[in-house]
């Protein structure tokens, strides 16, 4: 949630750029902070908040990430939460996670479609398709190949 917050935040914000401004982020969330530090971490919200300060950086804004304890009676933080668990109670609103394995096998269908897509419009490799007009059947395949 208090990643959800985050990109809210940012894109509240208006951009106007003649005054050097700073953003300032407060979070209850050390995890948040650290994932935003690590670039190598690529979280798909953490990567849509450093996206998301792209635009005002380059108009001259500053982001500043600070943490905050949770429950300490911070007015914003409060708030942030309380809107947070409502939208949750929301019925319109669904996040679902899906795991790495089932993200993979979509793409490796999607990446097999397409391929296939692919190999029917072209006119190449006719002999080829002859022996193999199915990619998905092309790609189960074990070959044992020798010198």
């Amino acid at each position: 949630m208090a990643i959800i917050k985050a990109l809210q935040a940012i894109e509240t914000i208006k951009i106007n750029n003649n005054i050097l401004r700073t953003i300032m982020i407060h979070t209850d969330s050390r995890i948040t902070l650290e994932s935003l530090k690590n670039r190598k971490y690529l979280n798909h919200l953490i990567e849509e908040i450093r996206k998301k300060t792209i635009a005002p950086e380059k108009e001259n804004w500053n982001t500043e990430y600070t943490w905050i304890k949770a429950h300490a009676e911070h007015y914003g933080n409060e708030l942030a939460d309380k809107l947070a668990k409502k939208a949750a109670r929301n019925s319109d609103i669904r996040y679902n996670k899906i795991s790495k394995s089932e993200t993979e096998h979509q793409e490796r269908e999607k990446s097999i479609e397409q391929w296939q897509q692919q190999w029917d419009n072209t006119t190449k490799g006719s002999v080829t398709k002859d022996f193999f007009p199915n990619i998905k059947v092309m790609v189960k395949m074990k070959f044992n190949f020798s010198r």
